[in-house]
């Protein structure tokens, strides 16, 4: 299961869990939450973000570039391994480069991803 972390890499995963949906041409077009539901703030698990991003590709519609990040526990890095977008003293919001991801051969949309790298 990525014992050495290198697809938690490619894809740039920063917590646990981190949802990525690809449509038929394998383009990255939801990377999100699963709902707004978080332990102990009595909201319902649903799944009704990632259910509506798969709803919605498969009914043949574009998916909202709005997309609510992941919220959970940080990826658990081997010591060394960290990755050089991993900071755990700041969270910042995850931009995956366009193209290809790498060592994956799937390809990326840029249409599709909406986060922006913040400094």
């Amino acid at each position: 299961f990525d014992e050495d972390q290198s697809v938690a890499k490619a894809y740039q995963a920063a917590c646990t869990p981190d949802f990525f949906l690809f449509d038929r041409w394998r383009r990255l077009i939801y990377r999100g939450q699963l709902d707004d539901s978080r332990p102990g703030n009595d909201v319902p698990v649903t799944g009704k973000d990632l259910r509506y991003a798969i709803d919605t590709i498969l009914h043949g519609a574009t998916i909202s570039l709005k997309q609510k990040t992941s919220i959970g526990c940080n990826i658990k890095w081997k010591p060394g391994n960290e990755p050089d977008y991993f900071n755990p003293h700041r969270i910042r919001k995850r931009s995956l480069p366009i193209g290809t991801i790498p060592g994956s051969g799937i390809p990326q949309s840029v249409d599709a991803y909406p986060f922006n790298q913040s400094s």
